[in-house]
């Protein structure tokens, strides 16, 4: 058998050899175990780390699970299990292109919490998160959610046009994020060049098509009747210099609403208080948990 013959033949060998072996003994990428399947198709990426009471973050518009980065590993180190997934079209998640609307992306928590088999969870809201939240709440109920915390949430019914930050983003949607990420991180001194970029790649991985329609979501929901629903004890976390959600359109309102809510109010901080204030928030979150 000549050189070319017998490499053809180990090829042919390896094959049959992959077709024999039982669908269990698949690769692990193959098997995709971060992953959580919708029942409407699509794909959200998830990190699962440590043991103890669960705590579950959903994360901001535009960004993904690794915004949190700072809070699941000291929360871990804590004796906690953490949770953070991408949402649909964010980060490591799919894009299927549909489902951007707070009732899908409600149930794509829901699929998370189930699928996972969550109990007593601290759920962990940020910005648009907490419309996820506060909605999964009102569709899915409490049955699995002990407490709930409100990192720099939107506000209970949006004030503002996005119409000009969708343009933008049609137009020119890298110099709209480099431009943006300060309104994020406010320029405060604890948030390094570094990680302001790091916040900036952040953005530009989440797809264009998700970024636009969740944009409009926020822009035309309603969140009142969602936020009077509550009735797990509430923890509100805001920033006095928070200029994507103004204090006082946002956190001030929601404590209104949610009965029994505490608001914490975070001086000298902008939107970003995940990085800004990470070993306050960290803390702040902990003591929640474990109270």
């Amino acid at each position: 058998m000549n050189r070319r013959d017998a490499l053809a033949a180990a090829g042919v060998a390896a094959l049959a050899a992959a077709a024999s072996r039982p669908a269990d003994a698949a690769t692990p990428e193959a098997r995709r175990p971060s992953f959580v399947d919708t029942d409407d198709g699509a794909s959200l990426f998830y990190t699962d780390w440590g043991m103890g009471k669960p705590v579950l973050f959903t994360h901001p518009w535009g960004l993904s699970a690794e915004i949190w980065e700072y809070q699941l590993t000291e929360l871990v180190d804590e004796g906690l299990r953490c949770v953070a997934y991408d949402r649909r079209g964010h980060g490591r998640s799919t894009d299927p292109g549909r489902g951007y609307d707070y009732d899908r992306l409600a149930d794509d928590l829901a699929a998370v919490t189930n699928q996972l088999d969550l109990r007593d969870v601290t759920l962990v809201g940020y910005s648009m998160g907490n419309g996820e939240a506060v909605r999964y709440l009102q569709r899915h109920g409490s049955t699995r959610i002990a407490r709930l915390v409100m990192v720099s949430p939107v506000g209970p019914r949006s004030e503002s046009n996005f119409l000009p930050l969708i343009a933008a983003m049609k137009q020119d949607r890298p110099a709209f994020f480099a431009k943006g990420v300060a309104a994020f991180t406010g320029g405060h001194p604890s948030v390094s060049p570094a990680m302001t970029e790091w916040v900036a790649g952040q953005f530009m991985r989440a797809s264009p098509k998700a970024s636009i329609d969740c944009l409009r979501t926020i822009s035309g929901s309603d969140l009142q009747a969602d936020m009077r629903a509550v009735t797990v004890p509430t923890l509100v976390l805001h920033g006095d210099k928070d200029v994507v959600n103004p204090l006082e359109r946002s956190a001030r309102k929601i404590v209104e609403l949610i009965r029994g809510s505490t608001l914490k109010i975070y001086e000298g901080a902008p939107h970003g208080i995940a990085i800004s204030h990470r070993e306050r928030l960290t803390q702040e979150i902990l003591a929640f948990v474990r109270d």
